[in-house]
């Protein structure tokens, strides 16, 4: 692997799965060689740690497939790799070997459905098939001898759309999903994944080179900053531009339009909570319907830009990279659609590079330079809030922001429970799905605390100091 370029080891083995897939794909020969890729990606005897290697090759295979787009009839972007997803111990309460046998049964006498039962040395066991998991006999139990297990998968999604099918298998419940990845990114097994767009941003790639008439812009967000840590961010775009992007803008700088413009309509309407997050925007949509029209109508800063792009250049082509799965079903949405092309994450960019043998530390670096400071701590939690501000001032209009900077989807959930009953003393809500904003988002290849020190870094290192200095170039 030669430099870390990832958290853990499931982000790379995904990662090599989408280098193989790209290289064939490059090279035209995706189609012919499409058995042999879990060979591919490892030479030899497959390694294993399931019951035997045909299983191993089944779960690579359906990994590929993945990489290629996923299932067409499902549209969440999100999708449990079933056969991968079998190696968690049953989730729900269970009696632990801290159960003393003892006489006074406040377990039993709890239970409701009579599922709890005692051995001949008077140890407590749970009929799961009476079990409701209501959680009253871990509540009574003195020794804490009961305890509620779940999996990663279920810790990780805060808004429960994750359930355990009848084959032990994940199932995610579409209609709560918002996208975030959480999943993702804290499943032991890889089990849990994003579909891969990398065929369709090849496809448009390489057809632009068939037919000058038309460019590629890569739209890349400002998180970019605290990720390839192994080498320079000059030295990224100029590898963006050797894969084929005609050039790299900054979504920093459609975040600086979006600033100036919500910092109107918040004056106008009183009150607003953001759009930037797809992923909280998709939950207030699941679970507080009622405060939609609150929503600000402005699209995020990468649908903001990529529609200027292609009002101005029409023949353009738009690909967004971050850090967000939550994005990849954004660019779907109708209002979205006409403006965004295609969305991968940084983890996708990876593999690009590699699947060109594009080593990025050895190339010359590149200026990214359109944003300002501002537009670039959108990255971080709390940095839209900074920048709404600073938008009510140099706009010069007179509005006594309250804003409240809602850091992961459970804080988002307590300040918009609080709208909707009226007792939330704030006039904006700033909602990011993952926790540190952007930062967090499970298409990064690193996570971290110092991952807000090199945003916070990057931003004062913007020519422009102000957002109307940063979208006066416009």
């Amino acid at each position: 692997m030669g430099v870390r370029k990832f958290d853990t080891k499931v982000q790379h083995m995904k990662y090599k799965v989408l280098r193989e897939v790209a290289r064939q794909a490059w090279n035209d020969t995706l189609l012919e060689n499409l058995l042999d890729i879990p060979q591919m990606i490892v030479p030899g005897k497959i390694p294993t740690t399931r019951c035997c290697v045909y299983k191993e090759r089944a779960i690579l295979g359906e990994r590929v497939k993945m990489a290629m787009g996923g299932d067409k009839d499902n549209p969440n972007v999100i999708e449990v790799v079933d056969i991968a997803c079998d190696e968690c111990p049953a989730a729900g309460f269970e009696v632990t070997t801290s159960c003393r046998g003892c006489l006074a049964h406040r377990c039993e006498d709890a239970c409701k459905r009579g599922a709890i039962s005692f051995d001949h040395n008077h140890t407590a066991h749970i009929d799961k098939s009476k079990c409701v998991e209501c959680g009253l006999c871990a509540k009574v139990c003195p020794y804490s001898a009961i305890i509620n297990r779940k999996r990663p998968c279920q810790v990780a999604c805060k808004v429960k759309a994750i359930s355990i099918n009848e084959d032990n298998a994940a199932a995610i419940d579409n209609d709560k999903c918002i996208q975030c990845g959480a999943c993702v990114y804290q499943c032991p097994f890889g089990a849990i994944t994003d579909k891969s767009y990398i065929l369709n941003v090849i496809d448009i790639i390489k057809k632009s080179k068939e037919n000058t008439e038309y460019k590629v812009y890569a739209i890349v967000a400002p998180s970019i900053s605290s990720q390839f840590a192994y080498a320079k961010l000059g030295q990224v775009v100029t590898g963006l531009k050797e894969l084929g992007f005609y050039t790299v803008i900054e979504a920093a700088l459609g975040a600086d339009m979006v600033a100036l413009s919500e910092a109107k309509e918040l004056s106008e309407k009183e009150f607003l909570t953001s759009s930037c997050c797809p992923a909280f925007v998709q939950y207030i949509k699941s679970e507080f319907p009622d405060l939609l029209p609150y929503v600000s109508h402005n699209l995020s800063p990468m649908a903001t830009l990529a529609k200027y792009i292609k009002s101005t250049h029409d023949k353009a082509k738009v690909i967004f990279i971050g850090p967000c799965t939550a994005k990849k079903a954004e660019m779907q949405r109708e209002d979205v659609k006409p403006y965004v092309d295609s969305v991968i994450t940084f983890e996708e960019l990876q593999a690009l590079f590699d699947s060109r043998d594009i080593d990025i530390t050895a190339l010359d670096e590149d200026v990214l330079d359109n944003a300002s400071y501002f537009g670039r701590i959108f990255a971080r939690s709390g940095g839209l809030s900074d920048a709404l501000a600073e938008g009510l001032k140099e706009q010069d209009i007179d509005f006594d922001l309250k804003a409240i900077a809602c850091d992961g989807i459970e804080e988002c959930r307590v300040a918009l429970l609080k709208k909707s009953k009226n007792v939330l003393d704030a006039n904006f809500i700033e909602g990011m799905a993952c926790i540190g904003g952007c930062i967090g988002g499970a298409g990064c290849l690193t996570h971290g605390e110092k991952n807000k020190a090199e945003v916070d870094k990057y931003g004062q290192e913007a020519l422009e100091k102000t957002i109307k200095g940063a979208t006066g170039i416009l």
